[in-house]
């Protein structure tokens, strides 16, 4: 009996050190990881494509950088001409999947000419005469041969070897935390921490696999969404182990979501298409939840189906970028952007009538980017955010739901248990944590209501240390930094728009999730994408992320970026 009750100490002792060592070794881990999926997306250089070339009348030449470019006398044109009889905007040049080039009037004072005739939006063909509040030009489009030459001295995406690297390292992280939890956790709990790291692993190598197969060498994206899945899937097992599978399921209908989108969005054309059909889904699931929904915590934001509980607001943002991403040549009208406006202001009058203000905020805010990317105007922007202020003050008056929340903030420790006792634990518990935390399964913050979704901040931050807590947060920023970056050679506004709005719903959400978690800004409870678990907050944020990878133009880096000849071998 002596000798069993030695064994057991012993085993118990080994594997408090491996614990022990677990905790230092997956913030180095991470660290690594993220910092070799990082570089490239930060440091790649930015090179202009030349798509065609407009011939002056005194024999220059000026290049065509982007599938869609605006002719003008302002400086902000893509291409500037500046003549007194030119218009400020006057109009768009536009490239398509085919090849084929159209030009359109941008509601010039002097019109469009082609071959002598005036024309609203007119093909073009090489050495069509065009004429432009007088200046005369013609295109000259690059041919396929020098197409082909350009994709291959565009910047390399990684190579595949150095995305085998990385995923052989979040591989090796997810097994250690895996083990972790083993070790500490209960005979029950082997089976859910199985499924759930497995299922990750399972998911991001078949991913990389199906990238393989049509010739696409980039996974850093998708490497740090999956990190963020493992760190949401860690969080989950200490809190609610019966739901690993659930969010899995849910992970692989956002991969899933992610290709479709990402499919849609590869011939511009067939994703305007899909832009009717989203503004159309974004307002009625919405109505859907207005008529249909349960109240939950105040908020009538949640669908009961089958037992299954769903957040279709979650759902409504990827089909509000998708409504607010437009091209060139419908920006320049401006009954476009008075319908945005409209469509925006019934989206969040319906969140209103939910009591969702959480996500009627970031659904303003990406009006807000959208409106000043389609506009170019200070003015409208400061003109909503003042909108923005009176309704604010309005909602305060008639919902006391929303007010409780903001009569809370900044004062949790004059009320420790009852409206500001789920702040007040998380602060303590992420303090307790420290740099590296207190180890898989030994936190307490596991037994406070939403440990696993509203304040996962805190619960990863006690669990696996503030290092690996603050890198959640850093591969968010990194997606919004490279979004900005691959937006500047985007082909289309569309893929711009599509992208900084995504990155920026993302952005927000993390920062309403953090900052409300440390009592910084008011508690939303809006989730923190990909890392809170929630069903339909992860398909949204795969959904938005497919916007993020439509926009990078680097070689073989994109699927919604067709290849050319050589570039496919």
């Amino acid at each position: 009996m002596e000798v069993l009750e030695n064994l057991m100490r012993n085993q118990a002792a080994i594997g408090d050190m491996t614990i022990h060592i677990l905790r230092y070794l997956a913030p180095m881990l991470a660290v690594f990881l993220l910092a070799r999926c990082m570089k490239p997306l930060l440091t790649f250089r930015k090179e202009p494509e030349i798509w065609a070339w407009l011939n002056m009348p005194d024999g220059t030449q000026i290049p065509i950088t982007h599938w869609e470019s605006v002719i003008g006398r302002s400086k902000s044109c893509d291409v500037t001409i500046d003549f007194p009889t030119v218009s400020r905007n006057h109009a768009v040049l536009t490239r398509y999947d085919d090849g084929s080039w159209t030009i359109s009037d941008a509601g010039s004072k002097g019109g469009v000419e082609v071959n002598g005739k005036k024309v609203q939006i007119c093909a073009l063909h090489s050495r069509s005469r065009i004429s432009i509040g007088g200046v005369e030009m013609y295109l000259q489009p690059i041919t396929e041969k020098q197409e082909v030459r350009q994709a291959q001295l565009r910047t390399k995406a990684a190579n595949g070897w150095d995305t085998v690297a990385n995923l052989l390292l979040l591989s090796i992280l997810q097994i250690l935390m895996a083990l972790g939890f083993m070790l500490s956790g209960t005979e029950e709990s082997v089976v859910p921490v199985l499924q759930g790291f497995g299922g990750i692993i399972a998911c991001q190598w078949l991913l990389f696999l199906f990238y393989a197969m049509i010739h696409r060498a980039s996974f850093e994206v998708e490497t740090l969404a999956f990190f963020l899945c493992t760190m949401g899937m860690a969080a989950i097992v200490t809190v609610k182990p019966g739901e690993t599978v659930k969010q899995l399921i849910a992970m692989v209908l956002g991969v899933f979501t992610f290709l479709l989108i990402g499919w849609s969005l590869r011939d511009l054309e067939r994703a305007k298409k899909f832009r009717y059909l989203a503004t159309v889904a974004g307002v009625g699931f919405l109505v859907i939840t207005l008529v249909f929904g349960t109240e939950y915590y105040g908020a009538k934001n949640w669908l009961i189906i089958g037992g299954m509980s769903l957040q279709p607001s979650e759902l409504s943002k990827v089909c509000f970028v998708f409504a607010g991403a437009s091209t060139m040549d419908r920006i320049m009208q401006k009954r476009n952007i008075f319908m945005f406006i409209v469509y925006s202001v019934l989206i969040c009058g319906c969140l209103a009538l939910m009591n969702d203000f959480g996500t009627a905020l970031i659904f303003f805010c990406a009006f807000l980017i959208i409106a000043y990317l389609r506009s170019g105007s200070v003015g409208t922007v400061a003109l909503a955010i003042t909108a923005l202020g009176f309704a604010g003050v309005i909602a305060l008056k008639i919902a006391p739901h929303a007010l409780q929340r903001f009569a809370t903030w900044r004062h949790i420790w004059g009320d420790p248990f009852d409206a500001g006792y789920q702040q007040c634990q998380a602060l303590m518990c992420l303090a307790s944590g420290g740099l590296f935390g207190l180890g898989p399964g030994r936190g307490l913050l596991q037994h406070v209501f939403a440990a696993d979704s509203d304040i996962v901040f805190a619960t990863i931050s006690e669990e696996w240390g503030l290092i690996m807590a603050v890198l959640t947060v850093a591969c968010i920023v990194v997606l919004a930094c490279f979004s900005i970056r691959t937006a500047q050679m985007a082909r289309s506004a569309f893929y711009s728009i599509g992208a900084i709005t995504a990155a920026g719903v993302l952005v927000v959400q993390t920062i309403l999730n953090c900052l409300g978690t440390l009592d910084v800004l008011p508690f939303t409870g809006v989730p923190f994408p990909l890392l809170s678990n929630g069903g339909t907050s992860m398909i949204g944020a795969w959904g938005l992320l497919a916007f993020v990878k439509a926009s990078d133009t680097r070689q073989n880096a994109s699927f919604a970026v067709r290849l050319k000849g050589k570039e496919k071998s």
